[in-house]
């Protein structure tokens, strides 16, 4: 009898659907691990790992854009990488949600 694998739903999966599955959510892990080392410039030790330089100095905010198109780094980012006035930062921006009237 061949082994099957009970979802949330109650559905049966046959053991090479879940293999199947398995082998792309490796694959598709592999793939955004290599689109990040490429993003961010990052080498590879000996062993293929990858070195966390540049992974470990980021961090993920939402601010707003003030006048003059500037934006504020919140405290707790700054003290946590160590940025101070003056420091060159390199940035990503990508909009969240636009605060337009409707013309």
């Amino acid at each position: 009898m061949t082994e099957q694998h009970d979802s949330e739903d109650g559905f049966m999966w046959p053991p090479s659907m879940m293999k199947g599955f398995q082998q792309a959510s490796e694959q598709a892990m592999e793939q955004q691990q290599e689109f990040i080392q490429q993003l961010l410039g990052a080498s590879t030790s000996g062993v293929g790992v990858p070195q966390l330089g540049a992974m470990s100095q980021m961090a993920t905010f939402k601010t707003r854009v003030q006048s003059g198109g500037r934006i504020s780094i919140p405290d707790a980012e700054r003290e946590a990488l160590d940025i101070e006035e003056g420091d060159i930062v390199q940035t990503v921006v990508v909009p969240v949600k636009r605060k337009r009237s409707q013309e």
